[in-house]
């Protein structure tokens, strides 16, 4: 167990659902010493993406690339819009992210660039010790340093079906890939593999809606619904199951 003090919190994919963060950070109440991670995806999907990042940009806490970042960090390229790559990251939820910066008089491109400018600093992984944390996950067959972006990112099934654990010593933490989309896992709950655990549970997703937030010092979770405003907070030992052989998952 790390001799960090305070809480290690790990927060996943928000999509843009800014008011949901913020009931969410509310149940969590961090005080001093509390120390709250972001798995990336901040961006996309939901209505408010411009607000998520500004708050985490504006706090102390640390975040990761996602893979929905590494598109916008396509888009965006010296200061300028590619505008092949727009229409690919348009579909990808892109679209809500543009309307979330302020109104055309005001200059939303510069707005939206100056975020990209933060996003090419994010880290692609961070190791705490006990708990390593990556958006997506780890390529099974290849050693860290030969891994980039399209790995930690983006993968999936290479990732979710090993049988052995990557790290001997560390809980991988993944985002990226919705809980439920695994077989036999219920929306809102947390899917557990082969020394992994995944907290996306699917906060944008009509089927699910549920932010989840992870105390990994406590083992507790805590969840906001982006629609229905509750809240729920149990034990993660009740909140996580554990996966059978996952299906193929379209990649977002």
């Amino acid at each position: 167990m790390s001799e960090t003090k305070g809480r290690r919190i790990v927060i996943g994919d928000v999509h843009g659902h800014y008011d949901a963060l913020m009931r969410l950070i509310e149940a969590i109440a961090p005080g001093e010493g509390d120390r709250l991670y972001f798995l990336g995806d901040l961006i996309d999907r939901g209505p408010q993406s411009a607000r998520v990042v500004k708050f985490v940009r504006e706090s102390s806490y640390q975040c990761l690339l996602g893979n929905h970042e590494h598109l916008l960090l396509d888009v965006c390229r010296n200061g300028k819009i590619n505008p092949g790559a727009m229409q690919g990251w348009r579909y990808s939820g892109g679209q809500s992210t543009l309307a979330s910066y302020p109104p055309l008089h005001s200059n939303p491109t510069q707005a939206l660039l100056n975020d990209v400018e933060w996003m090419r600093t994010l880290p692609l992984y961070l190791d705490l010790g006990d708990a390593w944390l990556v958006h997506a996950g780890v390529h099974p067959q290849l050693p860290l340093e030969e891994q980039g972006a399209e790995d930690f990112c983006w993968i999936r099934e290479p990732f979710h079906s090993i049988s052995q654990p990557y790290f001997p010593n560390k809980l991988i933490i993944v985002g990226h890939t919705i809980t439920f989309t695994f077989q036999g896992v219920k929306p809102g709950q947390l899917a557990k593999g082969c020394g992994w655990l995944g907290i996306d549970t699917g906060a944008y997703h009509s089927l699910s809606g549920w932010l989840t937030g992870l105390d990994i010092t406590h083992q507790q979770v805590y969840q906001v619904h982006v629609s229905k405003h509750s809240l729920r907070t149990m034990r993660l030992q009740d909140a996580v199951a554990t996966i059978k052989p996952p299906r193929r998952v379209a990649r977002r």
